[in-house]
């Protein structure tokens, strides 16, 4: 049985990207930071799996027999989920997503015409600020909250209930298509649910639904098109736009993801496959809320995860453990920051040195394709 688990912790950056300035990130360290800030901090498990020696930690830990590690280094412009992710998997970017302050005024005429609404918002926010902003406008007058970011995405919230789940996602379908007929190349559409009823309540639902522009060739399309088994955990077929993969298990929170890969791993599966999955609590509650605390915190409670999973782990499995960009809770403002990654394995059988995100391919390939 040949089987090989990747999982992204979403934005578990480890600093020093060469080109950090351009993306006004110079100084920015996810994990540098809180280890130095947070008296006491400490990951054991991962540590184990080398993630003290990326990091330059001082103390002299155990680690691991079975364990590589090393620095990754983005080479595709952006700092965004889909963008690292797709280089992860061996589809490099030469030219950024676009990214809008404000959504031209013809583009949101024809999206109001096609999805049949009026909107409020089409301004830059972060998904917390703009449900305190405008979240009883749009309670009060059922028009959905157009927004975006730094990043490259055109973001829609609405209330589940009174604007209704299916019809937001089916907005946002809309909104996919009509990007892609423009020729505009936004990474992701994300539809943002929320419930509650004042701007002192508001709460983002883990019901959000991502819809990416289509990659290029990865290295899941080639795993399926030898007999391979691409599995999806977490909003991994939201990047990928579905293709190269053959199973989908949606999560709403690392808690769940988890216990979805421990399934998933314990299932006895006769063909070759490779479990892909996303954690992104790191990310959506911690980092972009700039909650240092808090994102130690997930991190300690996956860190224990771990140290159980790893004892799951058999002679000839290849688990690999790394990140998609950087998201310092220290830095300011609320974007990704432009970072390298720590990548940590167990079962890789040789020394890793410093390189890039599309090694991740090549390793997954080379475990699962070769005789």
């Amino acid at each position: 049985m040949k089987r090989v688990l990747c999982i992204v912790l979403d934005s578990v950056g480890c600093g020093n990207a060469p080109d950090a300035g351009e993306y006004g990130d110079a100084g920015s360290n996810t994990l540098g930071h809180l280890f130095t800030r947070i008296p006491g901090f400490s990951l054991p498990n991962l540590a184990r799996l080398g993630l003290g020696r990326v990091l330059d930690l001082p103390g002299d830990v155990s680690v691991h027999p079975a364990a590589s590690w090393a620095r990754l280094t983005e080479q595709s412009a952006g700092k965004d989920t889909t963008t690292g992710h797709w280089e992860l998997m061996g589809c490099g970017l030469d030219k950024a997503f676009a990214t809008f302050e404000s959504f031209p005024p013809d583009l949101v005429a024809e999206l109001e015409a096609r999805g049949g609404v009026g909107f409020i918002g089409n301004i830059a926010s972060s998904g917390t600020e703009i449900l305190v902003k405008l979240g009883e406008e749009h309670l009060q007058t059922g028009k959905p909250i157009l927004y975006t970011s730094a990043d490259s995405v055109l973001q829609i919230a609405a209330h589940e209930e009174s604007f209704g789940l299916e019809r937001l996602w089916t907005l946002c379908k809309t909104a996919r298509a009509v990007l892609d007929e423009r020729g505009i190349r936004i990474g992701r559409v994300i539809a943002r649910p929320f419930l509650g009823d004042s701007a002192a309540d508001f709460k983002r639902t883990g019901n959000r639904h991502d819809y990416s522009l289509m990659p290029g060739e990865t290295v899941l399309n080639r795993l399926q098109a030898a007999g391979v088994t691409t599995i999806g955990v977490g909003k991994i077929s939201d990047i990928f736009a579905g293709s190269g993969i053959s199973e989908s298990h949606p999560t709403k929170s690392n808690a769940e993801g988890v216990e979805v890969i421990e399934r998933l791993w314990q299932e006895r599966r006769e063909e070759p496959h490779f479990i892909f999955a996303n954690l992104v609590d790191f990310d959506s509650l911690h980092g972009h809320r700039r909650d240092p605390e808090g994102y130690a915190q997930c991190l300690r409670e996956f860190d224990e995860w771990l140290g159980k999973f790893i004892q799951q782990v058999l002679p000839g499995d290849l688990v690999i453990l790394t990140a998609d960009h950087g998201n310092d809770p220290y830095q300011p403002g609320t974007d990704h920051t432009r970072e390298q990654v720590p990548v940590l394995t167990l079962g890789m059988g040789r020394e890793l040195h410093d390189g890039r995100f599309s090694d991740v391919a090549r390793w997954v390939e080379e475990r699962l394709m070769n005789p």
